[in-house]
């Protein structure tokens, strides 16, 4: 299952940093994860400091 983010982005970067497959990218208003990517290795979720990405 791949990671999501909620409305609680602001958008700081942290997690596409932190992405070993590069799943994760700058969208209109917040970030987003590509589903087909992510290995759900849980490293966005950890520097995520809105607390946004969780699991699904």
């Amino acid at each position: 299952m791949a990671h999501v983010i909620s409305d609680a982005c602001v958008s700081c970067g942290a997690c596409e940093a932190t992405c070993p497959v590069e799943a994760i990218s700058a969208g209109d208003t917040q970030y987003q994860v590509d589903a087909d990517a992510c290995i759900d290795c849980g490293a966005c979720e950890d520097a995520c400091p809105t607390g946004a990405i969780a699991g699904e």
